[in-house]
C-alpha cells in the first residue's frame, strides 16, 4: 500500500502543506527552514496508526508548543491536522485518512496543554465511489465491519486515544487493520547515535534480523542475516569498498551474539572493532544496514543522513538510496545540494526546495 499523498496543517512551521508523494520523496534547505517538521509530521501519522499521537506531541512539550503561532483565520479552530492518501497497488482502491488534534476545552477531564484528538475519518474509494470507512468526533466512533455494515463501535475513545490504532487491534475491520499494519512498518531513521555506548557499535543478539531496527541496535544481526542467512552481501559490500577506500566488512558467524568488524586495505591483516571506528563510518554502517537489508519496510523517512559523513561518502549513499528504492518508498530531507544531486541522477526524483516564507515553511517543487 503506497502513500501517494500528504498535507499538513497548524504544525509548527506548517502552517498548510500539501505534497504529492512519488517512489523517492526528496526534500533539500538550509538549517531552519522547517524541513525536520516535515518529517517529523509524517512520523506522527504512523504515531496514529501506532496509538501513541497524543503522547508524541506531548513530548514535544505540549499542544501549546507544538501548534502553529502564526496568524490564523478568524473562526477557524486551533488544530493540527495531517492527511493522507494510499494506493493498494493490486486493488487500485484509495485510502484517505484524516486527523484533527486540538487543546481541551476550558473545563475537561484533559490536562491544560494535553493533545485531545477531535476528529478522525478514513475512507475507502475503489473507483465507483467513495465509502466512510471509519468516522470519529469525540468518543464516539462509527465504522463498517467486515460486511460491510456501518455500527458504532462498542467502545469510547479517550481523549487521548486513535481510533485507528483502537479499531485495528479490535480485529473487527479488516480494511483499518491493513492500513495500519502498512503503517505502523514505516521505519524512521532521524540519525544514530556515535557515540561510544551507541547501540549500532554493540553485538546483537543473533536472531535472523530481517529490517533495521530504527536505533540501529540490531545491525550486527541485520549483517549477519545478509551473508548468513540470505547469502547475499553484494551490494553491501559494494557499497562499503566504495564508501571507505576499499574496506571490507567482515561478519563472522554468531554465535549466541552477533558481531562485525572492518578490515581497512592498508591493515589487511587486521579487523577494527565497531567502537574503534569514526563516527561517520559508524553512521554510513547503520544507513547501510537500514537500506540494504534483507526486507525493507513500506517506506523509510531519513533525516539529514548526511550528517558526520565525509563528501566523498554521498555518491554510496545515493546508490544505496535508489537500491533501496527499488523496493519500497523512500523519503529523504537533507541539507545537501551534493546529496540531493546525486539521489536525483540516480532516481529520477526531482528535489523540492524547502524555505521559511514569513515563519511559514513552504516547499517549492
Amino acid at each position: 500500500m503506497r502513500l501517494t499523498s500528504f498535507s499538513a496543517r497548524g504544525y509548527r512551521s506548517l502552517r498548510s502543506v500539501h505534497l504529492e508523494i512519488g517512489q523517492v520523496s526528496l526534500f533539500v534547505g538550509e538549517n531552519g527552514a522547517g524541513k525536520s517538521n516535515l518529517y517529523r509530521a509524517l512520523q506522527l501519522v504512523k504515531a496514529a496508526a501506532e496509538g501513541t499521537l497524543a503522547s508524541e506531541i506531548a513530548r514535544e512539550g505540549g499542544m501549546h508548543s507544538a501548534l502553529w503561532t502564526g496568524v490564523r483565520k478568524s473562526g477557524q479552530p486551533v488544530r493540527i491536522i495531517l492527511e493522507a492518501h494510499f494506493e493498494d497497488e493490486e486493488t487500485a482502491a484509495r485510502f484517505s485518512y484524516h486527523v484533527e488534534a486540538g487543546l481541551p476545552p476550558p473545563v475537561s477531564a484533559g490536562f491544560k496543554f494535553e493533545p485531545h484528538l477531535k476528529e478522525e475519518e478514513l475512507s475507502l474509494d475503489t473507483g465507483r465511489r467513495s465509502v466512510e470507512m471509519m468516522s470519529r468526533k469525540g468518543p464516539m466512533v462509527f465504522a463498517r465491519d467486515g460486511e460491510g455494515r456501518r455500527v458504532e463501535h462498542p467502545v469510547r475513545m479517550m481523549n487521548s486515544e486513535t481510533a485507528l490504532a483502537a479499531l485495528a487491534g479490535s480485529g473487527r475491520y479488516p480494511e483499518i487493520g491493513d492500513l495500519c499494519a502498512t503503517l505502523t512498518g514505516w521505519r524512521f531513521y532521524h540519525g544514530f547515535r556515535t557515540d561510544r555506548d551507541a547501540p549500532a557499535r554493540r553485538p546483537a543478539l543473533a536472531i535472523t534480523s530481517p529490517m533495521l531496527d530504527e536505533d540501529g541496535s540490531n545491525l550486527a544481526a541485520v549483517f549477519a542475516t545478509l551473508a548468513h542467512i540470505r547469502g547475499d552481501t553484494v551490494d553491501l559490500k559494494r557499497c562499503i569498498a566504495d564508501a571507505m577506500g576499499g574496506a571490507e566488512l567482515d561478519i563472522p558467524l554468531p554465535g549466541q551474539t552477533a558481531h562485525f568488524g572492518l578490515i581497512v586495505p592498508e591493515f589487511p591483516q587486521r579487523v577494527f572493532a565497531p567502537e574503534e571506528l569514526s563516527d561517520g563510518q559508524i553512521r554510513f554502517l547503520a544507513l547501510a544496514g537500514a537500506l540494504l537489508s534483507y526486507r525493507l519496510p513500506p517506506l523509510i523517512a531519513l533525516n539529514e543522513p548526511e550528517a558526520s559523513l565525509h563528501p566523498s561518502m554521498l555518491p554510496p549513499l545515493a546508490d544505496m538510496i535508489a537500491k533501496a528504492a527499488e523496493r519500497c518508498q523512500v523519503w529523504v530531507v537533507t541539507h545537501s545540494q551534493a546529496l540531493a544531486d546525486a539521489i536525483r541522477e540516480r532516481t529520477g526524483a526531482r528535489p523540492a526546495t524547502v524555505m521559511r516564507k514569513d515563519g511559514e515553511t513552504v516547499v517549492k517543487g
